[in-house]
């Protein structure tokens, strides 16, 4: 997150927990730091405070919701890297391989070190650093790529043409979370899907620092042609992120109206005795200003659509702006503020509001909520569509191959897999079918 806002969560904290132990002195601060104090000095075995502490954060956490956290060390690097969407290392993205278990590329990332050399799909790293990864599972291969940046890594490397070493000096690796129909040859994305005369495809995985500019860029290259006919937005498996940015996504798309709503806990200091607390309702509105105006627009979602990405679809639902196609999303309607503490290496998660959506209807559901309670965004009517897993499955495989950059040129430009007509988006995705054809229908156009 930019280093100004950092710095005034820091402060805002600071304040926070100066003014909570000022008042908690001679209470619980007090009580905690004696029961902290007995057990280091007569417990029978030493123990270890970090390990204490994470214990008792545990039990206290544990009486809020569960979106609320305490958090420290690897958990902290992988928000940072999800929110912020970079990270120091060499931009590879692995997994196991199903039948051996070896380490394999499934795709080097765009721009990056990994990139820039030639590691391809398929590549095995055997070794990091000269250490053997037999048996390694991902994540720890992740720990040992992934370090500050300018810092050297040597992998061995088993590809088509035999073994070799690589040695790669780490760099800020930025990730993508606006994604479109496929890769082009230079590594970049086309944006209107192929078989499909004039209809955009954007794909967002998550709301980070630097999606709205990457959106941005999508929006100004779809503009540029002159024969869109729709753009298709797809929220499927987007767990959510930075509420800010899912307002200003929906900006993007609206002239007027209500985005979301958030309420929070109102607060009565002291000196307000018998004054009862409302409710605190924050409203975000759309400014003027609106990307492709008059262009009809779909909206894919599904079970896995939540947070953040439940709002985009929601606003432009109420909107009337766009066709909501697909399956009935999760259902988390509740905002978490991140706090850094004081040491600098921990922070706090805490949910702190919850939203609604522009017609006031709730989103978030409850652990006590039936399928027939109002909860999450619906599809349309009529637009209703639930693949199976088997075809499910079948989609996230085609999807993979067109994302991932298979072989490097000499220039380093990547091209893609080849694709024959069976293998068109509206043939194997009968989401993405669905929203075609609520384009369409939307234009007049018959099919």
């Amino acid at each position: 997150m930019p280093k100004r806002n950092l710095l005034l969560l820091c402060l805002m904290t600071a304040i926070g927990l100066v003014s909570w132990l000022a008042r908690d002195r001679s209470q619980h601060g007090r009580r905690f730091g004696e029961v902290m104090a007995a057990i280091e000095r007569l417990y029978l075995e030493p123990v270890d405070e970090a390990s204490l502490f994470r214990a008792a954060m545990t039990g206290v956490f544990s009486k809020l919701d569960e979106h609320s956290a305490f958090i420290d060390g690897e958990q902290r690097q992988a928000l940072e890297a999800a929110l912020n969407q970079e990270f120091g290392g060499v931009g590879l993205e692995l997994a196991n391989d199903a039948r051996d278990g070896t380490l394999t590329v499934e795709s080097p990332v765009v721009g990056s070190p990994a990139w820039r050399v030639g590691i391809a799909v398929g590549d095995k790293i055997i070794a990091i650093d000269g250490a053997t990864t037999r048996g390694m599972k991902v994540g720890d291969a992740v720990a040992l790529l992934r370090g500050p940046v300018g810092r050297g890594v040597t992998l061995e490397i088993a590809g088509e043409a035999g073994s070799h070493e690589v040695s790669l000096v780490r760099e800020t690796v930025r990730t993508e979370s606006v994604l479109g129909d496929r890769r082009l040859s230079d590594g970049s994305w086309d944006w209107f899907i192929e078989g499909e005369s004039g209809i955009a495809f954007i794909r967002l995985t998550g709301f980070g620092e630097r999606t709205l500019k990457d959106l941005d860029g999508s929006l100004e290259a779809i503009q540029a042609s002159q024969s869109t006919r729709g753009i298709i937005l797809d929220l499927r498996g987007n767990p959510g992120g930075l509420l800010s940015v899912a307002i200003d996504v929906c900006d993007r798309f609206l002239d007027d109206g209500i985005i979301v709503s958030t309420r929070g806990r109102a607060r009565v200091s002291s000196q307000q005795k018998g004054v009862a607390a409302v409710d605190l309702l924050n409203t975000h509105r759309a400014t003027q200003g609106v990307a492709c105006a008059g262009v009809p627009m779909a909206v894919l979602i599904d079970g896995l659509t939540a947070s953040a990405g439940e709002i985009v679809a929601a606003c432009l639902q109420d909107n009337h702006r766009a066709h909501v196609v697909g399956s009935r999303s999760f259902g988390k309607g509740t905002v978490q503020s991140i706090l850094p503490l004081l040491d600098g290496e921990s922070l706090l998660k805490l949910t702190t509001s919850e939203y609604l959506r522009p017609s006031s209807a709730n989103i978030h559901r409850a652990a006590a909520d039936a399928d027939d309670a109002v909860w999450g965004v619906s599809p349309d009517r009529g637009h209703e569509i639930t693949p199976t897993a088997e075809t499910l499955g079948g989609v996230m495989a085609w999807r993979k191959a067109r994302d991932v950059v298979l072989k490097s040129g000499d220039s380093g430009a990547m091209p893609v897999a080849s694709q024959t007509v069976a293998q068109l988006p509206r043939s194997i995705d009968p989401v993405l079918a669905k929203a075609i054809e609520a384009i369409l229908d939307h234009n007049g156009v018959s099919d």
